[in-house]
C-alpha cells in the first residue's frame, strides 16, 4: 500500500465536476483507491457519492491510499491531477 497527502486546490473543493474526474481517474486502475479527510472520513475514490459525501473544501488536505498491483501509478496520476486542479 502507498499513500500521500495532497491539498485540494479547487476554489470550490470537491464538488460534482472535480469529484467525477477524480473517480474517472481512479477507475482506470485495478488498485483499491480511497482517501481520508482530516476528520478521518474514509471515502472510496471510485464512487462519486462517496467522494461527494466527504465534503472536502478548498484548502483541505486529504490522504490518498492506493493498494494493488498498479498502486504507485494510480497514486502518481491522482496526486498530479489533484495538484493541477482536476480540470478547473
Amino acid at each position: 500500500m502507498v499513500s500521500q497527502k495532497v491539498k485540494i486546490r479547487n476554489a470550490t473543493g470537491l464538488h460534482l465536476r472535480p469529484a467525477g474526474l477524480l473517480c474517472e481517474i481512479a477507475m482506470k486502475y485495478g488498485s483499491k483507491v480511497t482517501f481520508k479527510t482530516n476528520d478521518n472520513y474514509e471515502a472510496n475514490a471510485k464512487s462519486v457519492l462517496s467522494v461527494l459525501g466527504a465534503c472536502v473544501k478548498s484548502g483541505e488536505e486529504i490522504e490518498l491510499l492506493c493498494e494493488g498491483a498498479d498502486e504507485k501509478e494510480a497514486l502518481d496520476d491522482l496526486v498530479s491531477s489533484i495538484e493541477e486542479g482536476l480540470g478547473e
